[in-house]
């Protein structure tokens, strides 16, 4: 006697057999995801405060440039020293080398997202800041802006004297990364605080995304050169480069010269 089986069922069964064997196959090369308890954000920032930073990169029409930064040097340091506002200009700049005829503006909002609200409501308000706006917008080509958190690992910036450079080193990361570069740098640090040259590590919430800002201080480019050079002398250097590289999908450094009104020197 013989059976046969109903076409249909032989079908169905041999799909069903390809599937298991498609996730088999599948599952030897996807990573299994590990849960976490908490927001990646949450891990990298400072817990002590609730500091929130805003960096603005505003490119001028060249011919305006002086313009530009005395409009600046007149209005920003009253918003800065007044009370009423819970925010600090942490440092003003333009970029020397990189992206030219720029103005880089560096902000701290004490008490997070809800001292920027507050910010940007009395700012509406003040005549003096609103007619500023309004002049600037005719200087300028182009203009953005990022909210950041600082990394806990990095030292808060605080006013210097100078006369400095600054060098703006930023990362953009491949996504799912943060963590891992987070990791890395909490070690690495500590072979870049011999001159003290570390000013502030921070990390993007809105704007572009899984982007990293270094900002370093040095006394000229020569300093600079002899400052990264010596960091390769110290064990450990060349492990964080070489396992922090492939993480990072484009690079750029800015070299940038404070205001007069910088508090960062």
């Amino acid at each position: 006697i013989f059976w046969q089986w109903p076409v249909g069922s032989l079908s169905l069964s041999a799909s069903h057999n390809r599937n298991r064997e498609d996730s088999w196959f599948k599952s030897l090369f996807v990573r299994k995801v590990d849960p976490r308890k908490d927001a990646h954000s949450h891990l990298l920032a400072k817990k002590e405060d609730n500091n929130l930073y805003k960096i603005q990169f505003h490119n001028v029409k060249p011919e305006c440039l002086d313009a530009y930064n005395k409009l600046c040097e007149d209005v920003l340091p009253s918003i800065h020293a007044d009370p009423e506002y819970p925010c600090e200009l942490v440092g003003t700049w333009n970029t020397w080398y990189g992206e030219q005829d720029q103005a880089v503006h560096l902000w701290r909002y004490r008490g997070g997202y809800p001292a920027l609200t507050d910010v940007m409501n009395k700012l509406r308000q003040n005549k003096e800041f609103m007619d500023y706006r309004n002049e600037r917008g005719k200087m300028l080509l182009s203009r953005r802006n990022q909210l950041l958190l600082e990394f806990s690992f990095w030292n808060e910036p605080v006013p210097r004297s100078g006369p400095n450079i600054y060098e703006l080193r930023s990362y953009q990361l491949r996504p799912g990364t943060m963590i891992e570069w987070g990791n890395y740098w909490a070690r690495a640090i500590e072979f870049r605080q011999q001159n003290h040259e570390a000013v502030g590590g921070f990390f993007s919430q809105i704007g572009s995304l899984y982007m990293v800002h270094h900002l370093w201080a040095y006394k000229d480019l020569q300093s600079r050169e002899d400052t990264r050079n010596a960091a390769w002398q110290h064990e450990g250097w060349d492990e964080v480069v070489y396992y922090t590289v492939p993480l990072i999908q484009h690079m750029e450094s800015r070299i940038m010269i404070p205001m007069k009104s910088s508090p960062l020197k």
